[in-house]
């Protein structure tokens, strides 16, 4: 079992066995409906639950906080997250119905009371959050157009609000449009040679 204590020393024990647990949770609703390819299933802790709370790496989120988590899909980096803080309430959303069915029986199974999951469009999602994350496969620019009226210009936490995204490879050109991103490597945080390539980008908006 993945020890995540090494790289987050501050989870409780419970946080650890939800973490853990989320292994069997997956490979009993991947066997069922695919979400997750089938050889990403042997690194799922450190391709999916780690990646997921590298996030937590750059920014320890207030209570009373509201991400949303855009295109979801089995539910990251929400789920993770979620777990990770429980006082923030995590807004999962998709366009693909299965997904999301995923997403809310990982959310019962585990009595995670701060996830709410949505099977819709973005546009149609009508709150206004702090942060919104993904695990970005569009370019920024198509992103800035889905989350731009999404989040609220009231902050609650020490660094603006705005969008948090997981990426990979090179982002000069991707980001040369917007000077007031930060990128983040995550091999500074994490030794697996998985992470030598990903990056997060934070990009404040309100």
């Amino acid at each position: 079992m993945f020890n995540f204590s090494n790289y987050f020393p501050q989870l409780t024990k419970d946080q650890i066995k939800d973490l853990s647990a989320l292994l069997p949770i997956y490979q009993h609703w991947n066997s069922q409906i695919n979400v997750i390819s089938r050889k990403d299933m042997d690194s799922f802790f450190i391709h999916h639950v780690l990646h997921a709370l590298s996030i937590a790496k750059i920014h320890d989120f207030q209570p009373g906080t509201a991400i949303l988590d855009v295109g979801t899909g089995g539910g990251f980096p929400g789920i993770p997250l979620a777990i990770m803080f429980p006082e923030v309430s995590f807004h999962l959303i998709d366009s693909i119905g299965k997904k999301i069915k995923v997403v809310s029986a990982v959310k019962e199974e585990l009595g995670l009371k701060n996830v709410e999951s949505y099977y819709d469009r973005m546009e149609n999602f009508d709150h206004k959050v702090d942060f919104i994350v993904c695990r970005a496969v569009a370019p920024m620019e198509s992103s800035m157009g889905w989350v731009q009226n999404k989040v609220s210009n009231q902050h609650k936490n020490d660094i603006k609000n705005g969008l948090i995204c997981l990426k990979g490879g090179d982002l000069k050109k991707e980001l040369q449009d917007y000077p007031q991103a930060k990128v983040f490597s995550l091999s500074d945080f994490f030794s697996e040679p998985f992470f030598e390539t990903k990056k997060i980008v934070y990009l404040p908006i309100a």
